[in-house]
């Protein structure tokens, strides 16, 4: 039966997987890391390597789920994970190569970042996320660095998401809300707002590790009524959700 003590069962995962070859550090992350867990929220746990590290020593553990290969995530920052049943409980182990994880540190303090697209993240993520998770995540076993956002990064940050979102509403326009296109012009303005989501929080100098809260951060849920007009009125509601998107930058 799973600890009904929720400290316990993340020293016992920690345990487990800090014992793992070249495995340096393991932190908690996700609501659990926040203190904004659910009952039934998911474990999020990031194991932190230096050098090889082979998913089949996670594998051989025998817990029930799924161990990806590294770079199967897309080879990125992200480079890999799994989904575990530990005790009864959901727990996502992420892959996190050290030596990557320090080079984007350096660079988020030189203010240089570069964008990857990864699977359930509707606008991409930059690379810095894995530095924002330094920042947020609780420390389980060894030692990381806990850095500051970065000043540079308040600046290149909001231009290249500010940017990114001007792109995606005037291609959106053309392509899509001129020709009627309901669906496409929807998602482009879904996409969009989390762009300027992204600019929105990096202007504060606020880490982002996923896209959940993002528009509700960022003080953009509003745009939830807006798109209920699409289907009635594509133009007039496509264009107040452009100005919505562009008074917020």
């Amino acid at each position: 039966m799973p600890d009904n003590n929720g400290k316990t069962f993340a020293d016992q995962v920690a345990d487990e997987l800090m014992a793992l070859p070249h495995v340096v550090a393991v932190a908690l992350g996700g609501s659990r890391a926040l203190g904004t867990d659910r009952p039934d929220s998911d474990w999020d746990v990031a194991v932190y390597y230096r050098g090889p590290f082979d998913p089949a020593e996670l594998r051989a553990l025998g817990h029930p789920g799924v161990v990806s290969e590294l770079g199967e995530w897309g080879g990125g920052v992200f480079n890999g994970g799994a989904w575990l049943t530990v005790d009864g409980r959901p727990v996502d182990v992420h892959y996190r190569d050290l030596a990557s994880v320090e080079h984007e540190l350096a660079e988020a303090r030189a203010g240089r970042f570069h964008w990857e697209p990864l699977t359930f993240h509707l606008a991409g993520i930059p690379s810095y996320l894995v530095v924002a998770e330094l920042a947020i995540n609780r420390v389980l076993r060894g030692t990381l660095p806990r850095p500051e956002f970065p000043e540079p990064l308040r600046t290149t940050a909001p231009r290249f998401w500010r940017a990114a979102a001007e792109r995606t509403l005037g291609y959106a326009q053309g392509a899509y809300v001129d020709r009627g296109h309901v669906t496409e012009a929807a998602a482009s303005a879904g996409v969009a707002a989390l762009q300027t989501a992204h600019a929105v929080l990096a202007e504060r100098g606020e880490w982002v590790t996923n896209e959940k809260t993002l528009l509700d951060r960022a003080g953009l849920r509003a745009l939830d009524d807006v798109l209920g007009g699409f289907a009635h009125d594509l133009p007039g509601a496509f264009a107040t959700a452009a100005a919505l998107l562009r008074s917020a930058c």
